[in-house]
Protein backbone atom coordinates (compact mmCIF):
# COMPACT_ATOMS: atom_id res chain seq x y z
CA UNK A 1 0.00 0.00 0.00
CA UNK A 2 1.21 3.64 -0.62
CA UNK A 3 2.23 6.09 1.96
CA UNK A 4 0.60 9.37 2.28
CA UNK A 5 4.22 10.45 0.89
CA UNK A 6 4.08 8.77 -2.09
CA UNK A 7 0.37 10.44 -1.98
CA UNK A 8 1.65 13.59 -2.01
CA UNK A 9 3.93 13.01 -4.38
CA UNK A 10 1.91 11.19 -7.07
CA UNK A 11 -0.67 14.00 -7.36
CA UNK A 12 2.05 17.00 -7.23
CA UNK A 13 3.55 15.81 -10.32
CA UNK A 14 0.04 15.54 -11.65
CA UNK A 15 -0.30 18.86 -11.03
CA UNK A 16 2.95 20.03 -12.90
CA UNK A 17 2.64 17.67 -15.50
CA UNK A 18 -1.06 19.75 -16.18
CA UNK A 19 0.60 22.65 -15.61
CA UNK A 20 -1.89 23.91 -12.64
CA UNK A 21 -0.08 25.93 -9.88
CA UNK A 22 -0.16 25.08 -6.89
CA UNK A 23 0.79 24.86 -3.06
CA UNK A 24 0.47 22.06 0.04
CA UNK A 25 -0.98 23.96 2.67
CA UNK A 26 -3.08 22.31 6.08
CA UNK A 27 -1.55 19.43 7.90
CA UNK A 28 1.57 18.77 5.97
CA UNK A 29 2.25 22.50 6.26
CA UNK A 30 1.78 22.91 9.77
CA UNK A 31 3.75 19.68 10.12
CA UNK A 32 6.80 20.80 8.36
CA UNK A 33 6.82 24.47 9.82
CA UNK A 34 6.01 23.28 13.64
CA UNK A 35 4.97 20.13 15.62
CA UNK A 36 4.17 17.01 13.92
CA UNK A 37 0.46 15.31 13.84
CA UNK A 38 -1.20 12.53 12.11
CA UNK A 39 -3.49 12.95 9.27
CA UNK A 40 -5.29 10.79 6.44
CA UNK A 41 -5.27 13.90 3.83
CA UNK A 42 -3.50 16.48 1.97
CA UNK A 43 -4.71 20.14 1.49
CA UNK A 44 -3.72 22.08 -1.87
CA UNK A 45 -4.48 25.37 -3.07
CA UNK A 46 -4.84 25.52 -6.68
CA UNK A 47 -4.74 27.99 -9.13
CA UNK A 48 -5.61 26.53 -12.66
CA UNK A 49 -7.49 27.33 -15.48
CA UNK A 50 -10.20 25.79 -17.36
CA UNK A 51 -7.95 23.58 -19.72
CA UNK A 52 -5.26 22.47 -16.81
CA UNK A 53 -7.74 21.42 -14.42
CA UNK A 54 -9.29 19.11 -16.80
CA UNK A 55 -6.04 18.01 -17.84
CA UNK A 56 -5.44 17.55 -13.70
CA UNK A 57 -8.53 15.50 -13.80
CA UNK A 58 -8.31 13.05 -16.35
CA UNK A 59 -4.82 12.41 -15.93
CA UNK A 60 -5.70 11.32 -11.60
CA UNK A 61 -8.96 9.64 -12.95
CA UNK A 62 -6.46 7.87 -15.38
CA UNK A 63 -4.30 6.42 -12.28
CA UNK A 64 -7.57 5.01 -10.82
CA UNK A 65 -8.13 7.92 -7.90
CA UNK A 66 -11.94 8.67 -7.52
CA UNK A 67 -12.50 12.31 -8.72
CA UNK A 68 -16.07 13.98 -10.15
CA UNK A 69 -15.02 16.09 -13.33
CA UNK A 70 -18.31 17.80 -12.64
CA UNK A 71 -17.37 18.93 -8.90
CA UNK A 72 -13.82 20.02 -10.19
CA UNK A 73 -15.40 22.45 -13.14
CA UNK A 74 -17.75 23.77 -10.24
CA UNK A 75 -14.93 24.36 -7.57
CA UNK A 76 -13.61 26.37 -10.41
CA UNK A 77 -16.42 28.39 -11.17
CA UNK A 78 -17.16 29.10 -7.46
CA UNK A 79 -13.54 29.12 -6.54
CA UNK A 80 -14.71 26.54 -3.78
CA UNK A 81 -13.05 22.49 -3.24
CA UNK A 82 -12.90 19.60 -4.81
CA UNK A 83 -11.96 15.91 -3.33
CA UNK A 84 -9.57 13.30 -4.90
CA UNK A 85 -9.72 10.19 -3.11
CA UNK A 86 -7.03 6.95 -3.35
CA UNK A 87 -9.78 4.27 -3.35
CA UNK A 88 -6.90 1.49 -2.37
CA UNK A 89 -5.18 3.62 1.02
CA UNK A 90 -8.24 5.63 1.79
CA UNK A 91 -5.88 9.45 1.21
CA UNK A 92 -8.18 12.12 0.40
CA UNK A 93 -6.70 15.59 -1.14
CA UNK A 94 -8.75 18.22 -0.72
CA UNK A 95 -8.35 20.44 -4.05
CA UNK A 96 -9.01 24.00 -2.58
CA UNK A 97 -9.13 26.95 -5.75
CA UNK A 98 -7.28 29.99 -4.52
CA UNK A 99 -9.96 32.57 -3.17
CA UNK A 100 -10.05 35.87 -5.50
CA UNK A 101 -8.60 37.96 -2.59
CA UNK A 102 -5.67 40.24 -1.88
CA UNK A 103 -4.63 38.04 0.66
CA UNK A 104 -4.90 34.95 -1.51
CA UNK A 105 -3.43 36.09 -3.87
CA UNK A 106 -0.41 37.45 -1.97
CA UNK A 107 -0.44 34.10 -0.24
CA UNK A 108 -0.05 31.89 -3.42
CA UNK A 109 2.58 34.52 -4.77
CA UNK A 110 4.80 33.60 -1.16
CA UNK A 111 4.76 29.45 -1.86
CA UNK A 112 7.98 27.95 -1.73
CA UNK A 113 9.53 25.43 -3.51
CA UNK A 114 11.47 22.72 -1.02
CA UNK A 115 11.19 19.20 -0.25
CA UNK A 116 8.24 18.00 2.72
CA UNK A 117 7.73 14.41 3.45
CA UNK A 118 10.89 13.38 0.75
CA UNK A 119 8.35 15.18 -2.09
CA UNK A 120 9.51 18.17 -3.91
CA UNK A 121 6.63 20.75 -3.96
CA UNK A 122 5.12 24.30 -3.20
CA UNK A 123 4.77 24.53 -0.14
CA UNK A 124 2.62 27.72 1.69
CA UNK A 125 5.05 29.75 3.71
CA UNK A 126 5.26 29.54 7.31
CA UNK A 127 3.69 32.93 8.10
CA UNK A 128 0.41 32.17 5.77
CA UNK A 129 0.30 28.92 7.04
CA UNK A 130 -0.11 30.57 10.52
CA UNK A 131 -3.09 33.22 9.46
CA UNK A 132 -4.62 30.10 7.13
CA UNK A 133 -4.97 28.25 10.44
CA UNK A 134 -6.16 31.12 12.67
CA UNK A 135 -8.82 31.68 9.98
CA UNK A 136 -10.13 28.21 10.38
CA UNK A 137 -10.10 28.48 13.86
CA UNK A 138 -12.13 31.57 13.94
CA UNK A 139 -14.80 30.27 11.52
CA UNK A 140 -15.04 27.01 12.87
CA UNK A 141 -13.79 27.87 16.70
CA UNK A 142 -11.24 25.16 16.11
CA UNK A 143 -8.75 25.07 19.07
CA UNK A 144 -7.33 22.18 16.92
CA UNK A 145 -6.64 24.79 14.41
CA UNK A 146 -5.14 27.28 16.62
CA UNK A 147 -2.71 24.23 18.06
CA UNK A 148 -1.33 23.74 14.77
CA UNK A 149 -0.75 27.55 14.53
CA UNK A 150 1.03 27.45 17.99
CA UNK A 151 3.19 25.11 16.69
CA UNK A 152 4.42 26.92 13.55
CA UNK A 153 4.61 30.43 15.73
CA UNK A 154 6.95 28.42 18.71
CA UNK A 155 9.12 26.71 16.44
CA UNK A 156 9.37 29.15 13.31
CA UNK A 157 9.37 32.29 16.51
CA UNK A 158 12.08 34.19 15.87
CA UNK A 159 12.55 33.90 11.62
CA UNK A 160 8.30 34.87 11.55
CA UNK A 161 7.66 38.05 9.85
CA UNK A 162 5.47 39.85 12.46
CA UNK A 163 4.82 43.16 10.67
CA UNK A 164 3.27 40.84 7.34
CA UNK A 165 1.36 38.77 9.97
CA UNK A 166 0.14 41.83 11.42
CA UNK A 167 -1.18 43.70 8.59
CA UNK A 168 -3.28 40.64 7.23
CA UNK A 169 -4.18 39.22 10.36
CA UNK A 170 -6.28 42.54 10.82
CA UNK A 171 -7.89 42.15 7.01
CA UNK A 172 -8.21 38.92 7.91
CA UNK A 173 -10.01 39.91 11.13
CA UNK A 174 -7.72 37.42 13.44
CA UNK A 175 -5.43 40.16 14.93
CA UNK A 176 -6.73 38.45 18.69
CA UNK A 177 -6.08 35.43 17.96
CA UNK A 178 -2.88 36.51 16.49
CA UNK A 179 -1.40 38.42 19.53
CA UNK A 180 -2.61 35.52 21.96
CA UNK A 181 -0.22 33.00 19.78
CA UNK A 182 2.91 35.36 19.66
CA UNK A 183 2.09 35.69 23.43
CA UNK A 184 1.50 31.66 24.27
CA UNK A 185 4.41 31.00 21.83
CA UNK A 186 6.58 32.71 23.46
CA UNK A 187 8.05 34.31 20.15
CA UNK A 188 10.76 36.84 20.40
CA UNK A 189 9.60 40.92 19.37
CA UNK A 190 6.01 40.29 20.04
CA UNK A 191 5.38 43.53 21.51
Amino acid sequence: MKSLHDFLGELTGLLEEAGVPYMVTGSIASTFYGRPRATQDVDLVVDPNAQSLARFVRSAAARAYYVDDQEARDALERRSMFNIIDTDSGYKLDVIVRKDRPYSVQEFARRRATTVSGVRAYVVSPEDAILSKLEWAREGGSERQFLDALGIASIQGPDLDLPYLRRWAAELDVSELLERLLREGDCADSR
